[in-house]
């Protein structure tokens, strides 16, 4: 039951008073409101700590021109320094903006040894957006304690590699015992493993797995607002755009 308090001439209002109680009152104005769906989602948002000691100029590409262009374009989704995993054999994640013909590459290089660890091809995707990059299954092992440099490239000229697309970005295996700093490292996949990993700075290990769970429930817009709010704390905005844009379509 509610009374307009501020309309009530001064008898009226003590005859209120009198009849429901000034605690009534009190307790009705001090309910607490139940959190709104963005304040919700602001809870959840995971914040990224990076690792103390950075190395700058770690990522290859990372800005989309916008949608105008012709060409696609290929965006790593990584911070601008050495990203950290605990897994010996993480997945990466990317972006491509538009299906697209051209051959698609991936490179995997130790920063101290010339020849690569690995350079092959990678399947086309079938749709444009977030892609990723099991290591697992290639065969590859990170060592620990290895800065690794890692590319995808588009070849638009067969006979010339100065005008690939390429992007790339760089990761290191911190071992499981020297990332005790904080927390555990949250092996789990579900939001608060996202959450921990992104805290300790485990890049990859916090992406991975939010990427995993948009591909299992791609219809929660939630999950894609916190990627979008960790792709843009590391600079990465127009993945971030997309990434909420998808929100509508998926909506449908």
């Amino acid at each position: 039951m509610r009374f307009a308090m501020s309309s009530l001439p001064i008898s009226a209002l003590s005859l209120v008073l009198t009849l429901i109680g000034p605690q009534a009152i009190v307790a009705a104005a001090d309910k607490p409101t139940a959190p709104s769906a963005d304040q919700q989602d602001d809870l959840s948002i995971p914040l990224y700590t990076p690792p103390k000691k950075l190395t700058p100029r770690a990522r290859v590409g990372g800005a989309l021109r916008g949608p105008e262009g012709n060409e696609p374009e290929i965006v790593a989704l990584v911070p601008d320094h050495v990203g950290l995993t605990v897994k010996q054999t993480p997945t990466l994640s990317w972006y491509l903006s538009k299906l697209t013909t051209y051959p698609l590459r991936f490179t995997l290089n130790d920063t101290q040894k010339i020849r690569p660890v690995y350079e092959g091809p990678l399947p086309t995707p079938v749709d444009a957006g977030v892609q990723s990059i099991d290591l697992k299954a290639l065969g590859l092992v990170l060592e620990p304690n290895v800065q690794y440099r890692w590319f995808v490239s588009a070849r638009r000229n067969p006979d010339s590699h100065s005008q690939d697309i390429v992007a790339g970005g760089m990761i290191e295996r911190c071992e499981f015992s020297e990332c005790l700093t904080i927390a555990s490292p949250n092996m789990n996949c579900d939001r608060e493993s996202v959450r921990t990993n992104a805290m300790m700075g485990l890049w990859y290990d916090a992406v991975d797995c939010l990427c995993s769970l948009i591909t299992k429930d791609p219809r929660d817009p939630s999950l894609r607002r916190m990627r979008a709010a960790l792709l843009r704390q590391v600079g990465l905005h127009g993945v971030a755009d997309w990434d909420l844009s998808s929100i509508q379509s998926h909506a449908k």
